[in-house]
């Protein structure tokens, strides 16, 4: 639900029973949270993120304002290892935000406290209360040059420059290979229908490592800079391309004398969105992914990484009074044929050459909720639909029902993906189905659900079906 006029976006999201049945997760061993649970975890912070994150208003020459939101998840799943487990989180965030000067200056703080708690032996690591915070969320204050000039000094630059230092989340072209919060420093101009955006950032400490190795630690440190150009010459076409890079600075505890677990990256990236005809959207982004990283029981030689990835979907808006949208995707990440054990991880990883040609990336894709696998050595086909089925019924006009289904096959068939449950070499992986259903019963209340079920394919020797089920209240306030 996004805020307008003087009803901001001050929220508690009240995420009621989520139950993950069945739900199959890439790591059985004590110590090591599974990449599927993550992936999951990070699907939700998403869609929070897209609901709640908001650009702060720049009409009033002072304005401060406040709120929060308060989240629960309770979550049951079976890791595909005959274990079952419940989890419990309950979260709670909140903000505030200053612009001053018509826009001059602005400032966003967020702050967030969270409780996991997990069943008796259930826990991947053991710990089974964990209480964090309060973290810094979202915390920055950026700078309008363009703005400061105009209203200070009475001068008119021909471009826009503004600067933001602080911590907030960071998206590169689409967010196919970069889609993260960063700490940084970003620049940004606007000249001739060009924008130019510079980005120096760390990732926070709390960010979860792709490496899930051990003895890497599960938090990741990494360094990045990104340099973005995109036209705003058109009103249908937005083109863009960037060069975005990772410095890999994960510590090992303890240390491993005889394999090392940097994985220095760097990612190109072109692509565009934009409307091809009326009603019918689109996005495409193509990613060419270069460095280093080090393979399997290797230590003093670096591997040379060269994969690539690619994303394409459209959707279409149909002119009619239930809103009908039909939309198809289709995703790919390359993968490597020694990579046997992980598309990851150095540990179990690259094996018999120097070249690693399995794309790891930080974005963000929907993957299905259930299977939820990382875009690594996979082949993704989604088709989509959703609709307002009552728009004539005043109890029922803000109710959308939709689905998403999912078709998934390795690259290669003989590498791993990122759910160690497929254990067979064969490429075909399964298939998903999902619903929603979002309903906005008032101004300030809305609710949404959301059920998946996969269908394990050839590449898992255990074919038992996975369901997740999620329920959610937002309440804005």
């Amino acid at each position: 639900m996004q805020p307008n006029g003087r009803h901001r976006a001050r929220a508690v999201v009240w995420a009621a029973p989520t139950w993950l049945t069945l739900a199959a997760t890439a790591a059985a061993q004590v110590g090591t949270t599974s990449d599927a649970f993550l992936q999951r975890q990070r699907a939700i912070e998403e869609r929070n993120r897209q609901m709640m994150d908001r650009a702060l208003p720049t009409s009033q020459r002072f304005l401060f304002d406040w709120g929060g939101w308060f989240d629960w998840y309770l979550f049951l799943f079976d890791d595909g290892d005959n274990s079952s487990r419940t989890q419990r989180t309950y979260d709670l965030r909140l903000w505030a935000g200053v612009t001053a000067d018509e826009g001059v200056h602005e400032a966003y703080f967020r702050t967030r406290m969270s409780w996991r708690d997990w069943n008796y032996g259930d826990s991947f690591n053991g710990n089974e209360d964990d209480f964090e915070g309060p973290n810094l969320d979202r915390g920055y204050y950026q700078f309008d040059l363009t703005k400061a000039l105009r209203r200070y000094n009475d001068i008119d630059l021909p471009l826009s420059l503004r600067a933001k230092v602080g911590r907030d989340f960071v998206v590169a072209g689409s967010g196919y290979a970069v889609s993260l919060p960063l700490d940084h420093v970003s620049v940004q101009m606007e000249y001739l229908d060009f924008q130019t955006t510079f980005i120096l950032g760390r990732t926070p400490s709390s960010t979860p490592n792709i490496d899930r190795s051990e003895p890497v630690s599960d938090n990741s440190i990494r360094n990045f800079w990104i340099i973005e150009e995109r036209w705003k010459g058109s009103p249908r076409h937005e083109p863009f391309v960037y060069i975005a890079q990772n410095s890999d600075h994960s510590r090992e505890d303890p240390l491993d004398l005889l394999q090392n677990y940097r994985y220095d990256s760097t990612y190109i990236g072109f692509g565009s969105t934009g409307e091809l005809v009326r009603n019918l959207r689109y996005t495409t982004e193509w990613v060419i992914e270069r460095g280093t990283s080090y393979g399997d029981q290797r230590f003093l030689h670096k591997d040379k990484i060269k994969a690539w990835a690619f994303d394409q979907e459209l959707e279409y808006l149909f002119s009619h009074k239930t809103e009908p949208r039909l939309s198809l995707e289709y995703m790919f990440a390359s993968g490597d044929v020694d990579r046997l054990d992980s598309p990851t991880n150095a540990v179990g990883g690259n094996r018999n050459d120097h070249t690693d040609r399995g794309f790891v990336g930080f974005g963000f894709r929907d993957t299905g909720v259930s299977f939820a696998p990382r875009l690594s050595n996979i082949h993704i086909w989604r088709a989509g639909a959703s609709f307002r089925p009552l728009p004539e019924v005043e109890l029922a006009r803000n109710l959308e029902l939709g689905t998403n289904w999912f078709l998934y096959h390795k690259h290669r068939t003989a590498a791993a993906v990122s759910d160690s449950l497929a254990d067979e070499q064969a490429g075909y992986l399964g298939w998903e189905m999902d619903y929603f259903a979002n309903y906005r019963l008032t101004n300030d209340l809305s609710l949404t659900v959301r059920f998946g079920s996969f269908f394990p394919g050839d590449a898992f020797s255990d074919r038992t079906s996975r369901t997740f089920l999620l329920t959610g209240v937002t309440w804005s306030f």
